[in-house]
């Protein structure tokens, strides 16, 4: 058998490894997915604020400091 023979042999192989392994894994609900969704682009949006914040106030400070 060629190298690409043996390259193809490896590759099912991998894709035979990456089946076994993926039936082992625990999927979300579709109310768990949800429900982790909304933490999550809750919780971007707290950050995005706090980020604005922070870059208003120190806005503002360095404009005291240059004048």
């Amino acid at each position: 058998m060629g190298k690409v023979g043996e390259l193809i042999s490896g590759f099912q192989v991998f894709l035979g490894d990456v089946r076994v392994e993926l039936s082992k894994c625990s999927w979300p609900t579709r109310p768990e997915l949800l429900e982790s969704t909304v933490v999550v682009i809750v919780s971007c949006l707290i950050l995005a604020g706090f980020v604005g914040v922070s870059d208003a106030v120190l806005v503002a400070l360095t404009s005291l400091v240059i004048r």
